[in-house]
């Protein structure tokens, strides 16, 4: 008999429905996986209260053939949403014990959708990495080990790390994440599981702490592709508390799963091959296009000539962002006050700032206020948002011609914890493939695919027209059931 915690939304959901177990028997079991799964440090908090009674709540309304969409299942919160009456951090020590009194959106929609918290899932200080180590609360950990004996912690990806090593673990069912550059997708790929970053406007980022405001997009990361079509499902939908949110109603995506791909056309998009790629990752795209092909789409090569410009755009792009919207943690309102004895204003400031954010937060916004400085603002900030806007057109462009593009996630599996901490330039670039979609607000996906030589798994993602959750997800589906991936870590982190 499948144990309760290897099952995802829909075999919980579903099994919870027949009556083939409580609620309360659900988020009992994933309540004691959470706590014995220390090691992976994927949370921050703990919230086993409020996912018992969530769960009292479901079976009080299986009872009284009251059920809802999410009755029954409990979730990991990644700690950069707003979460009424539980500590929000940002995974920083500048939001350190901030209690927000106010709800997201999306946990709201999730909340009512019927579903319980576990708690609140570690993450890169303020969104801002690619391998969970920038957390003020220590890094993640995968679940994951190598094949040939090495026993080098890997890093679950970022920033949504914990969210990963959570699911990948099975400690948690599904999980929400937030993707900027590439948050949900590569840490998808890092740990053998789905993860979907809708099309910007989606997801209201109401409630959510702000890194860049014009890339951050709230996502779903579960065990499958039906199971983030479910989740995504709950979170998306119109919200007036957010200036960018599409008014725009939510498909019935899990309703209209289908892998078959007759009439599709695939896009393979030639900036893609990137030097130097391991070819292990390149077999496996090849692999995907054959795959895909057998479902009944048409292969088509396309070009997206100013990718090779994504990353550095990003780069400019995303600091600036952050560099205005951090400037609101200062000591003054919430969160971190440091005042020295005998300081004025600017010191409090100075001293705020130092001690609340880490070295990649503050590169960060170095870089952010650099750019958008009188002397630079032309030749740095401005040009990147031209060449942003070549970037969407090169999308736009390709998808007249084809439905989906098909890529790899990631250029490589994961890499040991520390491996690249200490070069950052070597760090941004596990961003390579995953940045240029979120540049043009498009809908992209990541889904498990394959294992390399040392039996770490490895993604292919798949990028839509705007909109068209539906068939990025149908693609994804297409290569999940032909890829087969059941592969799951070994379960080395338990007491």
């Amino acid at each position: 008999m499948t144990a309760i915690t290897d099952l995802g939304i829909a075999g919980l959901r579903d099994g919870f429905r027949a009556g083939d177990f409580s609620a309360r028997e659900i988020a009992d079991a994933f309540n004691g996986a959470v706590a014995g799964a220390k090691a992976l440090n994927a949370f921050i908090i703990e919230t086993p209260d409020h996912a018992i009674a969530a769960a009292e709540a479901a079976d009080s309304a299986r009872a009284a053939g009251e059920l809802l969409p999410l009755s029954g299942v409990p979730l990991g919160i990644k700690d950069l949403f707003c979460t009424a009456g539980h500590q929000t951090t940002a995974a920083s020590h500048m939001l350190g014990g901030f209690t927000p009194t106010y709800e997201s959106t999306v946990t709201g929609k999730l909340f009512a959708a019927g579903a319980g918290m576990l708690g609140k899932l570690n993450l890169d200080q303020f969104a801002m990495g690619s391998s969970n180590e920038t957390s003020a609360y220590g890094n993640v950990v995968s679940p994951w080990r190598r094949n040939d004996g090495g026993n080098a912690p890997l890093a679950p990806g970022g920033s949504s790390g914990g969210s990963s090593s959570a699911i990948a673990a099975r400690i948690v069912p599904a999980a929400t994440g937030t993707d900027t550059g590439g948050s949900i997708r590569q840490p998808a790929a890092f740990t053998g599981i789905a993860g979907i970053k809708p099309t910007y406007g989606r997801c209201s980022r109401f409630g959510i702490v702000a890194f860049a405001s014009s890339l951050d997009q709230a996502g779903a990361m579960a065990q499958d592709v039906r199971d983030s079509a479910i989740l995504l499902e709950a979170m998306s939908g119109f919200d007036p508390k957010d200036s960018t949110s599409l008014d725009v109603a939510v498909p019935k995506w899990e309703a209209n799963l289908s892998s078959d791909l007759k009439g599709k056309k695939v896009g393979i998009p030639k900036e893609y091959r990137v030097d130097n790629m391991p070819a292990e990752i390149d077999a496996l795209w090849r692999q995907g296009i054959e795959w895909l092909r057998d479902a009944g789409a048409e292969i088509v090569d396309v070009s997206l000539p100013h990718t090779r410009y994504a990353l550095p755009t990003y780069y400019i792009i995303a600091p600036a962002e952050a560099s205005s919207n951090l400037a609101r943690y200062d000591g003054v309102r919430y969160g971190l006050r440091d005042l020295p004895e005998g300081a004025n204003l600017q010191e409090m400031y100075a001293a705020t700032r130092a001690a609340g954010f880490g070295p990649e937060v503050k590169r960060r916004i170095l870089i952010g206020t650099y750019v958008l400085s009188a002397g630079y603002y032309d030749a740095y900030y401005t040009k990147a948002q031209k060449v942003r806007a070549l970037i969407a057109r090169d999308f736009e462009e390709a998808f007249r011609r084809v439905d989906v593009l098909l890529t790899p996630t990631a250029p490589s599996a994961a890499f040991a914890l520390g491996e690249k901490s200490a070069d950052p330039l070597e760090m941004y670039l596990n961003d390579v493939f995953t940045v240029p979609a979120s540049l043009a607000g498009v809908p992209a996906m990541s889904v498990p695919a394959g294992l390399d030589g040392q039996g770490l798994p490895l993604g292919l993602q798949i990028i839509g027209r705007p909109l068209d959750e539906q068939g990025v997800l149908n693609a994804g589906l297409a290569i999940e059931q032909r890829a087969g991936f059941t592969a799951k870590p070994q379960n080395w982190w338990a007491k």
